[in-house]
């Protein structure tokens, strides 16, 4: 009876919140008790973030409808996350529990311990989260704790330096803390290319095939390199096919979506698309602090002041990884002469090499400029009073672009876009940002703006 609730609840929210939504974060989601005595439903939550995001988002929705399912007139609901202490009060849950696949006897002989080629520094703790990346980070914690029972495969895109590479090597170090005796591959794609034409050339296909085919978690990064390369695709189609008939958990990242790549075979496109694909944005100036603050407290052992991370921020807007380089340089030095961070030094590190140009290059009339070539809309028509569906998506667009590529203030966006008080703007940004977790063609049209600057 649980399973069957639980299943009527997932179709008729997937009509009220959409399909992307139940697929990101309620079928990961197990109904795992229902008290009928107290009328109070247990849920599962595979990690605390996915947890925390239902509760504060969802809750409700959750009360309203699985009352109603249940035949009650009014109903708890309460999420824990699975292996908690509380849980083991009541039964075992419904969902199972991942356990490596068994291997054959005849195993390659090869050191397991190389396989993992995981940078250990990089775990989810050191990574930042913000509304840039929270789907991405959702999917992989969740793929971490459970591999091969939950978005399999899972497959990450964006800009490079935005943190696909950091996700991936912390889904396999979280793996293994959960799962000790998992076997772990991280794996470059033009890697991949060059084992395969070796294993042509030394004639050891089969070693090469046994190999993949005992992983129980391939992380696949920078898919996009086996692009135009036919055989190198046939050998992966038929590693993902034996890997994914096994249960075993496939991640990908990559700077394209799947079915953008260009010279990749459409039924290997295809199954990339087969579980969750999820986006990842450049970080906004807040994201960005928030990186350098624990970069500087986690690798360099410094506190970092606000000041001096919202300069440095300031100055570097293209990627995580020139970010990082910024920072070095600047730790570098006070280490060196024995000063302290300050926004005088920094600036005096930095130098021509790094300027402040978040408030130079992005001003408001730049992003409507970059908006124009997408949304074909002028700041004529974006400050004016029309209620044109299409037209007022694009205006909630360039308030969430100014909000999150400027430093300026929702008043003084509302005033640039036709005196509109801060209130209506940050409707407009809070409607975007909600959007943008299911709406995969506004997620395009947003990359294709910001790629004016990033570029």
């Amino acid at each position: 009876m649980i399973k069957e609730v639980w299943q009527q609840f997932l179709s008729l929210i997937s009509q009220e919140v959409g399909s992307r939504v139940v697929e990101t974060w309620f079928k990961v989601i197990t109904l795992h008790h229902w008290d009928k005595d107290s009328d109070v439903v247990y849920l599962e939550a595979p990690n605390q973030f996915v947890r925390d995001w239902v509760q504060s988002n969802y809750l409700s929705i959750l009360e309203i409808h699985l009352a109603r399912l249940l035949h009650v007139q009014t109903l708890r609901v309460i999420i824990q996350v699975q292996g908690s202490t509380a849980t083991q009060l009541i039964p075992a849950s419904l969902n199972p529990v991942f356990i490596p696949a068994k291997k054959e006897k005849i195993v390659p002989k090869y050191d397991t311990k190389k396989l993992w080629q995981l940078k250990e520094h990089y775990v989810f703790d050191t990574f930042v989260v913000g509304p840039n990346n929270s789907l991405a980070y959702a999917a992989a914690n969740a793929v971490a704790q459970k591999p091969g029972s939950v978005y399999n495969p899972l497959f990450m895109y964006g800009h490079s330096g935005v943190g696909k590479t950091h996700l991936l090597h912390a889904i396999g170090n979280e793996a293994r803390k959960f799962h000790p005796t998992i076997e772990v591959l991280y794996q470059p794609a033009d890697r991949f290319v060059s084992e395969f034409v070796n294993a042509i050339r030394f004639d050891k296909i089969n070693k090469f095939q046994q190999k993949y085919q005992a992983i129980d978690l391939l992380l696949i990064d920078d898919i996009q390199c086996i692009s135009n390369k036919e055989q190198t695709q046939e050998a992966f189609f038929c590693i993902f096919n034996a890997l994914y008939d096994a249960q075993k958990q496939i991640v990908f990242s990559s700077d394209t979506y799947p079915q953008h790549m260009s010279g990749i075979a459409e039924r290997l496109r295809s199954r990339m698309a087969w579980g969750l694909v999820t986006d990842m944005y450049v970080p906004s100036l807040e994201t960005r602090m928030a990186i350098l603050k624990k970069k500087a407290e986690y690798v360099h052992n410094f506190v970092l002041s606000d000041e001096v991370a919202h300069y440095i921020a300031s100055c570097v807007h293209s990627n995580v990884r020139e970010l990082e380089g910024a920072l070095i340089r600047v730790v570098a030095f006070v280490l060196l002469s024995k000063q302290s961070i300050t926004v005088e030094i920094a600036r005096h590190v930095l130098g021509p090499t790094y300027q402040d140009t978040t408030k130079e290059v992005v001003t408001f009339a730049s992003i409507i400029d970059a908006m124009y070539q997408t949304y074909k809309y002028d700041r004529a028509a974006l400050c004016s009073k029309s209620r044109n569906k299409e037209l007022v998506q694009a205006r909630h667009v360039a308030m969430y672009l100014m909000k999150k590529m400027t430093n300026k203030s929702l008043r003084e966006i509302g005033t640039f876009l036709g005196d509109r008080d801060h209130a209506t703007v940050k409707h407009g940004v809070e409607k975007i940002e909600t959007e943008l977790e299911a709406n995969h063609d506004l997620q395009q049209k947003l990359r294709a703006v910001e790629a004016v600057f990033y570029t």
